[in-house]
């Protein structure tokens, strides 16, 4: 294990609590490792066994943020200056960096918020392709060149950095989501001031180790620890911070995009899903199993691309559930770092109440609970949030559970009869990420791509799956229309700036001086 995976060291990047065996991690404000103004620090614990104490992180508050800021502010001028194709030079050294520890920052991603190792290994594996593909783009910050009106004058676009970006992000991939807006951010030469979710703070330490290490400059990054309604809402309300880059859930969503319409800041939201397979009487049965039981209960259902909702055509509904049922019985709950393992817990306690709450409200609405249903009652399993796979038959359109985010590992299932009837239940809620259709029908696959209500539609693969340099997000209330990932992703964080050289040597004036 790397030194930078290992107990950090005394007064270093992180000091040991008085008394504790696990040590009490700091913020990285200003070029150094320090701790929070507020002097105050909360346990991070293993959700697959509470008695893992993985570390103490700071409970910062808006004093940090400010002091983040200032230093971010002072950073962004150095790192502007940096050319594009250097910038990408050093991301791919961060790239390299996580590369070298991928093994060590999974298992330690894991521990953190549970889900089974080979998940993680791809967590990490999809940073590591957002920093070479971002390393790529510092040679491709295209503008344009275009024939001006007039004679002897250019007229030509560039793109150039904002300023400071607010970096704030969920706890499901604590690596994989922090690259996809740090790295844009930086190599589109801006500086950020990140926060990740507090339930995983120790995936976000390790993360910015290694773009320190990479040769990022110090103040160009800033880490600040701590809850959402301290430092997260002081990350929004500052004046000084040029754009937020949000995923999280729909209601902090839209309260972050009010504040930042009336601040006139730029504002990158990816929020929830409701997100629907569908599969048609001639898919190939074995493989749109294999689909739903990845899509609906990887991450123990705790994607916004998570499959929650199976669309079964009438003429298979019978058969397929059959063989659904007893497939999802055989999945393995435990902790996620034991091989065995399928599925590993939900993140926290208040994540299984959810989960419970919308299964009693399913069987007040009439659906039945086919398997699962419940917390597990295993002795092994006692000291974590775990929750069965659980699928939900039964299920009409309209109902709750059909309608709303559950965010755990909970399908509901839903008979069609025809296409259209699919696409119209699909596209039957507020929300618009992923979709996906099994057919061996080339026409079929077509019409479903163009009229599912989705900013994501994959055939013959579950709802989850997207790739780093391609882009992501979706309609409606799932974001505001901006999308990590991809080429797209690098428009948000720069902006277009128009030059005019006029080398007549006289005065002419645009719409004015035209003659034919």
């Amino acid at each position: 294990m790397s030194t930078r995976v290992a107990e950090p060291a005394a007064g270093a990047a992180g000091e040991r609590g008085a008394g504790e065996d696990a040590p009490r991690f700091l913020n990285f404000i200003d070029g150094e490792w320090r701790e929070p103004e507020t002097r105050a620090f909360y346990e991070n614990r293993n959700p697959a066994r509470a008695s893992d104490l993985i570390g103490h992180f700071p409970l910062s508050g808006p004093a940090d943020v400010e002091l983040a800021v200032a230093s971010a502010r002072e950073g962004f001028r150095e790192w502007r200056a940096v050319p594009a194709p250097e910038r990408g030079e050093i991301l791919r050294h961060a790239a390299d960096c996580l590369t070298s520890d991928k093994e060590e920052i999974a298992r330690a991603a894991t521990r953190e918020m549970g889900k089974v190792l080979d998940e993680t290994r791809g967590d990490v594996q999809e940073a590591i392709d957002t920093g070479y593909y971002a390393s790529s783009e510092g040679r491709r910050l295209f503008g344009h060149t275009v024939p001006s009106e007039l004679r002897d004058k250019w007229a030509m676009s560039f793109r150039r950095p904002i300023g400071v970006f607010g970096v704030i992000t969920p706890f499901n991939f604590p690596v994989a989501i922090p690259s996809w807006k740090i790295f844009p951010a930086l190599l589109c030469g801006n500086a950020v001031v990140f926060k990740p979710a507090a339930v995983v703070p120790h995936s976000a330490h390790l993360f910015v180790e290694a773009l320190l290490e990479a040769g990022v400059p110090p103040r160009c990054i800033q880490l600040v620890h701590g809850a959402g309604r301290a430092a997260g809402q002081a990350m929004v309300d500052h004046p000084e911070i040029a754009g937020i880059s949000f995923t999280g859930s729909t209601e902090i969503g839209s309260a972050i995009g009010e504040t930042c319409g009336r601040m006139h800041k730029r504002c990158s939201l990816e929020m929830g899903g409701k997100n629907a397979q569908i599969v048609l009487p001639d898919a190939d049965t074995d493989l749109a199993i294999e689909g739903v039981l990845w899509g609906a209960f990887g991450t123990t259902g705790q994607r916004c691309t998570a499959t929650s909702r199976l669309l079964l055509h009438e003429e298979i509904h019978d058969a397929f559930l059959e063989r659904l049922i007893a497939e999802t019985k055989a999945l393995r709950l435990g902790d996620g770092l034991e091989s065995e393992t399928d599925v590993g817990p939900l993140i926290h306690e208040d994540a299984v109440r959810k989960v419970q709450e919308y299964v009693d409200i399913a069987r007040g609405e009439g659906a039945e609970v086919a398997c699962g249903g419940a917390v597990p009652e295993a002795a092994d399993l006692a000291e974590g949030f775990f929750y069965e796979p659980t699928i939900l038959t039964g299920v009409r359109p309209g109902m709750r559970v059909e309608q709303e985010e559950i965010f755990g590992p909970v399908l509901s299932v839903v008979r069609f009869r025809t296409l259209d009837e699919a696409i119209e239940i699909n596209n039957g809620v507020i929300y618009g990420l992923s979709s996906s259709i099994y057919t061996r029908d080339v026409e079929a696959s077509f019409r479903a791509i163009e009229a599912l209500d989705t900013g994501i539609t994959y055939v013959n693969a579950p709802t989850i799956g997207a790739e780093a340099h391609l882009p992501f997000g979706g309609v409606k209330q799932t974001g505001n229309g901006h999308r990590e990932g991809g080429w797209e992703v690098y428009d948000f964080y720069s902006e277009t700036k128009v030059a005019y050289v006029d080398y007549s040597g006289r005065l002419q004036r645009a719409q004015i001086d035209v003659t034919w």
